[in-house]
């Protein structure tokens, strides 16, 4: 049973159309206000869209629009959201707070401990059931947040940045536990780290200003991205324009050289793709700085002015507007780099993938 969804929203410019197959996470990233969070509401019905239609498998969660109208209420679409935050019932055990699910869909008080037991014990949270959630630290809250989904043997499992409001050590065990419990499971999950993506997602859809700018396997999106925002979260620079012999030729007419990321040697495109937009990726430690023209006449040297320094790693990263460069603190000291101040950035061509977009 595959979930699929076509919504439009039109005063907060969202026209989205997804799909989630069956056993498949689908991780969505994108900068703030890019509709993440309208997409979420939409999907476990806390919003209701202008127009669209959204079923798993053949039954119908919602269809609006010219002709027939139907709306099913959120608590019997057969999705479970967990937020940010745990929101658990505070005059509630863990035990109780995890068998509300199964309890409300008809299961015995019995039954319905036991189905609690049983993902507890999953979440590794089992010897938490008799605190109440005034005494569970925030991972452990969120343990039983995720226990609690789970209880109410969701079709479809909303995860709106479950890790965002964690230390930094409850995160990566959360995470390993969402790897365990999410295999096998459809689910959607809204996530600012990369990290996420990469352990979690089978699939990545990258939605900026209320649309899908680039989707696809996860670690082909983020290998090959297409967007800035998923180059960013990559960790390259990325350089739109159009495709010619030599590389990419942007809007302003700069050329950066590179090659085809499939074929060795000089880019050499076909009338398929010469001509056609396209995008230059470099990771930021093929870049070099000179405070002058680099000699040698490299064919990507080009003047920008710092916009900013901060440690990376062991490394400085130096941006430039949109683009940035990694050396090492000597390097920076040496050439007495500070913000304001013009600079060379030198990338090899033969370090420049050339692609389409």
């Amino acid at each position: 049973m595959t979930f699929t969804l076509d919504a439009t929203l039109g005063a907060r410019g969202f026209d989205v159309s997804l799909a989630v197959g069956p056993g498949e996470t689908v991780a969505i990233l994108g900068p703030n206000g890019a509709g993440k969070s309208t997409l979420m509401a939409v999907v476990a019905g806390l919003l209701r869209p202008d127009a669209g239609r959204a079923s798993i498998g053949g039954r119908t969660l919602f269809e609006l629009g010219p002709g027939p109208h139907a709306w099913t209420a959120p608590h019997q679409r057969g999705t479970a959201l967990l937020a940010q935050e745990p929101l658990l019932f505070p005059h509630l055990s863990a035990l109780d707070n995890v068998a509300f699910g199964p309890r409300s869909a008809g299961a015995s008080r019995s039954a319905s401990r036991e189905t609690a037991r049983h993902w507890l014990a999953e979440v590794d949270a089992l010897p938490l059931a008799s605190r109440r959630p005034g005494e569970l630290s925030g991972g452990q809250a969120q343990r039983v947040a995720v226990a609690r989904a789970l209880a109410a043997d969701p079709e479809l499992l909303l995860l709106d940045e479950p890790m965002a409001a964690l230390d930094i050590h409850a995160a990566p065990m959360l995470r390993r536990l969402l790897r365990h419990v999410l295999a096998g499971r459809r689910a959607i999950i809204v996530t600012h780290d990369v990290l996420d993506a990469l352990m979690l997602a089978d699939r990545v859809i990258v939605l900026e200003d209320g649309r899908i700018t680039e989707e696809g396997p996860t670690r082909e999106v983020l290998g090959r991205p297409r967007s800035r925002f998923a180059a960013g979260l990559a960790g390259l620079n990325l350089v739109t324009g159009t495709i010619t012999a030599e590389g990419i030729r942007t809007a302003a007419g700069q050329l950066f050289a590179g090659q085809h990321d499939d074929v060795p040697g000089p880019l050499t495109t076909g009338p398929s793709t010469s001509g056609s937009d396209g995008v230059a990726v470099f990771p930021p430690s093929a870049v070099s700085v000179f405070l002058s023209e680099a000699h040698g006449s490299p064919r990507n040297s080009f003047p920008v002015t710092i916009t900013d320094l901060e440690p990376h790693g062991d490394q400085v990263r130096v941006r430039a507007g949109e683009l940035s460069a990694d050396i090492t603190p000597a390097a920076s000291a040496d050439l007495g780099l500070v913000p304001g101040m013009t600079v060379y950035f030198v990338i090899k061509a033969g370090l420049v993938s050339i692609y389409p977009a």
